[in-house]
């Protein structure tokens, strides 16, 4: 067994690892918030194109360096939810500001915060093109 490593140490491109010690993915992204040192969870590649699975930090048993291991089997992973990215979020500026924007017109504002500040209102699955670029991220990262 190698050197425990934090929650704030996982890289895209770690081995992720069942019970059992077989490898059932690699790490394509961590939920958490690292200014508050809250672990939430992973988003587990199963296969290069696939959808990530989302794995709960509380499923996570132990974080080596280059290494994760789960407290579940490699079917219980298999059988887990898909990851979704969260809903973006737009900070609203008053309309009192100075400023260039305070001197553009209303129309101008609206053309621009739908250009852009593209939001999202809901979670959604990754896309086709998304999971392309989450592949070669952790190939890079090895």
């Amino acid at each position: 067994m190698g050197d425990r490593v934090s929650w704030l140490a996982i890289k895209p491109g770690w081995a992720v690892l069942a019970a059992d010690d077989t490898k059932v993915g690699e790490i394509d992204e961590v939920a958490g918030d690292d200014r508050r040192d809250i672990f939430d969870g992973l988003s587990v590649a199963t296969s290069a194109l696939g959808h990530p699975r989302y794995v709960t930090a509380d499923q996570v048993t132990t974080i080596e360096e280059g290494v994760v291991h789960l407290a579940l089997s490699a079917a219980d992973v298999l059988g887990l939810e898909h990851y979704e990215e969260p809903a973006t979020s737009l900070q609203i500026e008053p309309d009192d500001h100075g400023g260039v924007r305070a001197s553009m017109g209303a129309e101008t504002r609206k053309l621009e915060s739908q250009v852009v500040a593209p939001t999202q209102r809901h979670e959604h699955e990754l896309g086709l093109i998304a999971r392309t670029w989450h592949y070669l991220r952790r190939k890079r990262n090895r």
